[in-house]
């Protein structure tokens, strides 16, 4: 097809941190189809930041002073009431919309039926919203980009030479969080075995795991790690995710920040199921979940408990398994 002119687009997402990361190879592509054009950006106030130096992007706005005006093209990649009312208040020529296919879902969830077929990324279903403009893909992951002053804030916990483990060890939903002693006995074992620096990152409501993680901790390891959560800024905690060597995480928000800078991140699948599109995008990672359990996906998003009250899709993620994968990172060949 003939491409449209098109010389202002607004794309919406309005959360969260993750969905919102996995929207910037979109971004990429619609600068790549018209370069010329104007990419505003429509989000949540508490995430601009990740949008703020991207340098696809023209303005943002939010929820609190929404974009007005014309647009040649609007995409939805939220498709909620809330992104509606925004998209109906405005003049447009062309407007999409990601279909959320939440029937499917519902089956998976419900049924433990996956009619999703190959373990399509967000990204691509993002991408297939735009189908008809046939928009370029590449073979690049998504796009961060920490502001020189954030990256100086992170340089100062790299001074001692160490390689650096970032433990992104929260979540937001009980059933996608590793149990923090599991956490601790994992790290034991990596230090009794190899020199590393591990930095703690989460935000303020995550601090009360970190301090679990800590105490679990036998005093002599204690000193090896950092505990940063709730000290950092969202995207000062994506500049040390940029320096970090590699990322231990579980499938939360900050596994796509890391994501973005080409990291390599072990994962930690619990309540998750890949179909659902939310495996790290074109980075290396290893994936550690529970094969065969009857119960999983117990949700799409997570729980605050475990239904069936043994928790097993984390409690049989084994230590020593993760353990032997990060150490095989850690350690050179020979």
């Amino acid at each position: 097809m003939v491409m449209p002119s098109v010389k202002k687009v607004l794309v919406i997402r309005l959360s969260s941190i993750g969905d919102i990361v996995l929207t910037t190879p979109l971004l990429r592509s619609l600068k790549v189809a018209w370069p010329d054009a104007r990419i505003d950006y429509c989000t949540k106030a508490p995430f601009v930041s990740l949008l703020a130096e991207n340098p696809r992007i023209t303005s943002i706005s939010t929820l609190d002073d929404p974009p007005a005006g014309y647009y040649d093209l609007v995409v939805d990649l939220q498709n909620n009431f809330r992104s509606h009312a925004i998209v109906c208040s405005l003049r447009k020529q062309h407007f999409v919309h990601y279909r959320k296919e939440n029937w499917k879902k519902w089956l998976l969830v419900q049924c433990k039926i996956n009619v999703y077929g190959s373990c399509l990324s967000v990204v691509e279903r993002y991408r297939d919203a735009l189908k008809k403009f046939a928009l370029s893909s590449d073979s690049l992951g998504c796009e961060l980009y920490p502001s020189s002053s954030e990256r100086a804030f992170a340089n100062t916990f790299f001074d001692g030479g160490k390689k650096t483990l970032a433990l992104c060890f929260g979540a937001k939903h009980f059933t996608k969080r590793y149990p923090p002693a599991r956490f601790a006995a994992l790290l034991t074992l990596l230090f009794r075995e190899t020199q590393l620096q591990v930095l703690l990152l989460g935000g303020k409501e995550d601090a009360p795991h970190a301090s679990a993680i800590m105490d679990a901790l036998p005093a002599a390891f204690r000193p090896m790690v950092r505990d940063l959560s709730g000290s950092c800024s969202l995207m000062q905690t994506a500049a040390i995710l940029e320096r970090s060597d590699a990322v231990l995480c579980n499938d939360t928000g900050l596994m796509h920040v890391a994501s973005a800078f080409g990291k390599k991140l072990f994962v930690l699948f619990g309540s998750s199921s890949s179909a659902l599109g939310f495996l790290p995008y074109h980075v290396p990672y290893d994936l550690f979940q529970v094969e065969g359990l009857p119960c999983r996906p117990c949700s799409h998003i997570g729980r605050e408990h475990c239904p069936k009250g043994h928790f097993r899709c984390m409690n049989d993620l084994s230590v020593a398994l993760i353990a032997e994968h990060i150490l095989d990172y850690f350690t050179p060949a020979g």
